[in-house]
């Protein structure tokens, strides 16, 4: 597949950067969790909330399968916890691990962001996700950007090894 894969914590840059990159490289762009949301009819939230998380997980697995089977040429945001439930990504493309300092994410995310976020809601039970999920982003990644810098800085690191 020519698809660019890009995963990390909530607040890593995935979404901004992966529409920066998809216009750069003339690609669509697809963000998983929008896509699930189309497909479920609801909010990740409201998800959460009625069917729970393993329900969410299974939505992810799903939503990779459909993408491996019938996306090209596209630029891909992941949800921060695909890549828990899915072991491999290379049958979808090239997986770019956007790696950034838990502290880094706590200054990107504001106050309105933790809203849309739940997980924020408690600092320490977010901080000991991001601790479990960081070795599974390295593992999981062809190639890692410190997603640390600026924006500018970032896309054009990822725009020239991608």
């Amino acid at each position: 597949m020519n698809n660019i894969v890009l995963i990390g914590f909530m607040g890593s840059g995935k979404s901004s950067v992966g529409r920066a990159l998809a216009k750069e490289k003339e690609m669509y762009f697809v963000d998983t969790d929008a896509l699930i949301e189309s497909f479920e009819g609801q909010k990740i939230r409201d998800m959460f909330a009625d069917k729970g998380e393993t329900y969410f997980r299974e939505c992810e697995r799903k939503c990779f399968e459909w993408l491996s089977n019938n996306v090209s040429n596209a630029v891909i945001s992941t949800g921060g916890g695909m890549p828990t439930v899915i072991e491999d990504f290379s049958s979808l493309g090239k997986t770019i691990y956007l790696k950034v300092d838990f502290e880094t994410l706590l200054e990107r995310l504001k106050a309105e962001e933790f809203d849309k976020r739940p997980l924020f809601a408690d600092v320490k039970f977010a901080r000991k996700i991001f601790e479990i999920r960081e070795p599974i982003y390295t593992q999981k990644s062809e190639l890692i950007v410190d997603a640390n810098m600026k924006f500018d800085e970032v896309l054009k690191e990822v725009s020239s090894k991608a």
